[in-house]
């Protein structure tokens, strides 16, 4: 991941350095655009990985008509790209690449760029309709290497379809929230004074005199508690990351419901309690991966979910008989994953496994969670297992 940090910076310096001289669209393709998809793992030389003038039968759309690019992952479209001039304004384009998108069943993931700025596209409204807003936009004449680690996602031996989606819908929904708790924050609304008060339990009539009353304490509460946050922040980085994410999940998430899980006991071992945060956790993954054959196996040291009810092919063990409950993947935890789980506001302990102090926290590691899948899913990681 280092590397690709670096290989991102010096890409920021080649953008700033060059993009003036970039007035047409085949200069910006060849000096800008191209560059970038190399770094990403889909070198411009290899026709398997990315095709230039991408043509196919698009209905409603021209003969005449192509798409710039169309990157490929095992020999299937996996993403479309629109280019523009260094000066365009991308607004303007959009329609066109909806037009590839919307006539292509099976490529949900699009980009327009101008070499400068890169927005990324799918369809979370509409299935196979592009959204009309991008989930999300980078800018190389504005942002740090370190903050465009999102683009790590896009890279050809990390692409996967359903971790990006579920990676977009989180981008959307995050944004959504930030814009609607930061308009919280700053006005200090009637409804967000009523919220404060009735989850301190204040003991009095919330109406509107009294509200108003207490609204000027909200405000200086809320830039106290801001205040604080950042200075803690300040000694531990994850700590802000991590509350906006637990607001979402608890928000917003069914599950966090505990309707209909009650604890089950072993009926054979009275030691061996599958709990509620256990089921849900099985009904987490089993709603992700829906087509996937999973079975949950409970033990007295912990529990773990199977890949076709084979020991060997776990793709988690989950253990709540500690103080908080952790949780270790079958797929080891190199830097991009580990990573991943920080900025997802998750903490790694020294020995590989993961605090998951609810069970919905799961969604915050999807892509490992899937990365797990497809591990247990390959015979081949298990030959000399099975041949021993």
């Amino acid at each position: 991941m280092e590397t690709f940090v670096n290989k991102l910076q010096n890409h920021i310096e080649h953008v700033k350095r060059v993009g003036e001289h970039c007035s047409t669209e085949e200069t910006t393709k060849q000096a800008l655009i191209l560059p970038l998809l190399d770094i990403l793992g889909f070198s411009p030389y290899d026709p398997t990985k990315v095709l230039a003038e991408f043509a196919a039968d698009f209905p409603g759309v021209k003969a005449s008509e192509r798409v710039d690019y169309a990157l490929y992952c095992n020999g299937q479209p996996v993403m479309f790209i629109e280019a523009k001039p260094f000066t365009a304004n991308l607004t303007n384009h959009a329609p066109q690449l909806s037009r590839y998108f919307n006539s292509s069943l099976g490529v949900t993931i699009g980009a327009i760029t101008n070499g400068k700025e890169w927005r990324f596209f799918t369809d979370l409204i509409n299935t196979n309709v592009m959204d009309e807003k991008p989930f999300l936009v980078v800018d190389f004449t504005r942002h740090k290497a370190e903050e465009l680690i999102q683009l790590a996602e896009f890279r050809h031996d990390n692409f996967h379809v359903e971790k990006l989606r579920y990676f977009a819908e989180e981008n959307q929904y995050i944004q959504l929230f930030k814009s609607v708790i930061r308009k919280s924050i700053n006005e200090v609304d009637i409804d967000f004074v009523r919220y404060v008060a009735q989850q301190a339990s204040i003991q009095r009539q919330l109406n509107t005199k009294f509200l108003e009353s207490i609204q000027p304490f909200v405000k200086q509460a809320v830039e106290q508690a801001i205040s604080d946050t950042v200075v803690k922040g300040l000694s531990s980085p994850t700590i802000i990351t991590a509350k906006p994410v637990e607001q979402i999940t608890e928000t917003n998430n069914p599950a966090d419901s505990n309707d209909g899980f009650e604890d089950i006991v072993d009926i054979h071992n009275d030691r061996i309690i599958t709990t509620k945060d256990e089921q849900i956790l099985y009904s987490i993954v089993s709603e992700l991966f829906p087509e996937a054959q999973l079975n949950q196996r409970d033990t007295e040291s912990y529990y773990s979910i199977l890949f076709q009810n084979k020991n060997n092919r776990w793709l988690f063990r989950y253990d709540v008989n500690r103080k908080r409950p952790t949780i270790q993947f079958i797929v080891p935890l190199d830097e991009q994953r580990k990573i991943e789980l920080i900025r997802s506001g998750l903490e790694i302990q020294p020995n590989g496994t993961i605090f998951l102090d609810k069970p919905e926290y799961i969604y915050r590691a999807v892509g490992i969670l899937k990365d797990s899948l497809d591990y247990c899913s390959n015979d081949e990681n298990f030959k000399r297992t099975s041949n021993g």
